[in-house]
């Protein structure tokens, strides 16, 4: 059986000049960003390969943007022992054992990969040596930000008032479990 797959990034874009003139049994098209992995259309049209299927697309960039992603697609569709056929730039990959000159193809494309994710964490460590150096914390704040100590005394006038937990809490702009802890102790009748 002869797959297509069509992938244009837009709504606005058309997939009419992808595949002109090849006979296909089943065509798939999707309408998302190559760098996305989130693309339902073509995880069905993996997912139907079949022993002996062929898969075609029309370039390289309609399949993945990434090298690595390209490599797993690649991998994925010779696990199904089927074929697949890229004609631009041409690059078919099939099941057959011979053909060195794939395997080699397949060995760069590892490596190419490999290249990128080592890239991209380099860049990654260079970004965050520069946020250090000027001072930028990331993450996740360590603990919990204490209450400010000025709070207890304006939340103790505002209970002696009669304002319940909730006004209070309103009025500090501090959660009612805040409030509660700062007037532990407190001697006077809470309003709830």
């Amino acid at each position: 059986m002869h797959i297509g797959y069509k992938r244009v990034s837009t709504q606005d874009q058309t997939t009419a000049r992808q595949l002109v003139g090849i006979e296909l049994d089943r065509v798939y098209e999707e309408h998302a960003s190559g760098a996305t992995k989130d693309r339902p259309e073509l995880k069905r049209c993996l997912d139907a390969l079949r022993k002996g299927d062929t898969l075609h697309v029309h370039a390289v960039d309609r399949l993945s943007r990434s090298m690595r992603d390209l490599l797993e697609i690649v991998e994925q569709v010779l696990k199904a022992e089927a074929s697949i056929i890229i004609y631009s730039p041409r690059l078919e990959f099939s099941t057959n054992e011979n053909n060195h000159f794939q395997t080699f193809q397949l060995q760069l494309f590892a490596s190419i990969a490999q290249l990128e994710r080592a890239m991209s964490r380099e860049r990654q460590r260079e970004g965050i040596t520069q946020a250090k150096k000027k001072g930028t914390r990331s993450g996740k704040p360590f603990g919990k930000q204490p209450l400010d100590p000025n709070l207890k005394p304006q939340a103790i006038v505002l209970c002696d008032q009669g304002l319940n937990i909730t006004h209070i809490a309103k009025e500090l702009k501090i959660s009612r479990a805040s409030v509660y802890k700062l007037l532990e102790g407190h001697t006077r009748q809470i309003t709830y």
